[in-house]
């Protein structure tokens, strides 16, 4: 066995060094690191989670990019049509990481019932649109179903507007629709509320209302073959950037691509928070942890003095000495990774199944935190604590080097 393990082993064990005075130290840098831990995989899974959460929850109703004209980049309603029959569409063959296209087109309505009335964004989607993302956040009824032939006048709503609206799912509802010429009565359509959708995200909430695509191409004099937009879903989000400006180059030059990082800006600048709140809570915590255990080493080094001076006049090396006491460090810093794992990935478990801690919607998109639970980083994390602790610990390790022989022996 190797001298220095051996050593440290017979120390960690013996009676004497758990009743010394560096006892209760040594616990307490065991806390210090267990803490540290929890706190560190709370943040970053809880960080990653929400980041996720709401990312996901944005794609599943504007998908990941969107071609349009360039009339249209600054308006959510559609103001001028695209053909159909584009080199990207169904199939964007020349950009692999495209999963799926979507034609979209959205118009300007309101909604009015006998007692009061809303602004509405009639989204018209057709029967292969990504629905398998909105069911997700339907509270109440179902999606609309869609016919062979003709068009389908069933629509999803907002639970928020369905409260201002005092509509339920089942009822029917009178849209009104401007016409291009202001002096012109409006168009009236009558929907069908099919069901009700939450994504505590207020553009989407407050506004839009799911159809059928070929209610907008009627209202707008447009033929089937014409579209507002297409939305674009993509195989790897953090290449977003990189694949919009990919498929930028392999499109028409009349027609513009926009990333939703782009288009809900605000959103991702806040989310973009979360990650120096998470390097910073990882900083703070890494701080707390190698103080304690440079607390810890030193306590041990002067508790220890006579036996370094002992095993100096064997001929031993400072760096074998050292050695010894940084594998003693090893058992505070491992046991309390172990503990702070356990502790950590099991609180984060009882949150994920359970949904223990609640959140404000309104303030953060979710009623419940949401968890992340990535094997892939609470490995980095490990590591990273444990090499930055090891190379902060070989600063007071150092102090052995100054120990004299003769003084160490004499020290009672």
């Amino acid at each position: 066995m190797n001298f220095e393990i051996f050593v440290s082993k017979r120390l960690a064990s013996s009676k004497s060094y758990k009743n010394s005075v560096s006892a209760p130290i040594i616990k307490i840098a065991i806390v210090a690191v267990i803490l540290s831990m929890i706190m560190i995989l709370i943040a970053i899974a809880t960080g990653t989670g929400l980041q996720s959460k709401i990312r996901n929850k944005i794609t599943s109703f504007a998908g990941h990019i969107t071609l349009s004209n360039f009339d249209n980049n600054r308006s959510e309603v559609t103001l001028e049509p695209l053909s159909i029959h584009q080199p990207f569409y169904p199939e964007f063959s020349e950009v692999p990481e495209v999963v799926s296209i979507h034609p979209i087109a959205t118009k300007a309505g309101v909604i009015r019932t006998s007692e009061t009335f809303e602004g509405i964004i009639f989204k018209g989607v057709d029967a292969n649109y990504h629905w398998s993302f909105l069911e997700e956040y339907l509270t109440e009824g179902r999606l609309p179903t869609y016919e062979a032939e003709g068009m389908t006048n069933e629509v999803i709503i907002s639970e928020y507007l369905a409260n201002r609206l005092q509509v339920k799912v089942g009822d029917k509802i009178q849209t009104y629709f401007l016409k291009s010429d202001e002096n012109e009565m409006p168009f009236v359509r009558g929907f069908e509320v099919v069901g009700l959708y939450m994504s505590y995200i207020s553009q989407f909430d407050e506004a839009f209302v799911f159809g059928d695509l070929k209610h907008v191409q009627r209202l707008n004099r447009w033929d089937s073959e014409q579209v507002g937009a297409f939305e674009v879903l993509v195989s790897d989000f953090e290449k977003i950037e990189l694949i919009n400006d990919e498929i930028y180059s392999r499109i028409p030059s009349d027609i513009n691509s926009i990333p939703i990082t782009q288009k809900f800006y605000n959103i991702f600048e806040w989310l973009k928070l979360f990650d120096t709140n998470i390097y910073i809570i990882l900083g703070l915590m890494i701080l707390v942890a190698s103080i304690n255990m440079i607390v810890a080493l030193l306590v041990l080094i002067m508790e220890r003095t006579q036996m370094i001076g002992i095993l100096k006049s064997f001929g031993v090396n400072n760096w074998s000495i050292r050695k010894l006491f940084l594998f003693q460090a090893s058992y505070i810093l491992l046991h309390g990774l172990f503990w702070g794992n356990v502790i950590g990935v099991g609180l984060l478990l009882l949150q994920k199944h359970f949904g223990i801690i609640t959140l404000d919607p309104h303030q953060y998109h979710v009623k419940v935190a949401p968890v992340n639970l990535n094997v892939l980083h609470i490995l980095v994390v490990n590591i990273f604590f444990i090499v930055l602790c090891y190379l902060i610990m070989l600063l007071p390790s150092h102090i052995i080097t100054k120990i004299k022989v003769v003084d160490s022996i004499k020290k009672e």
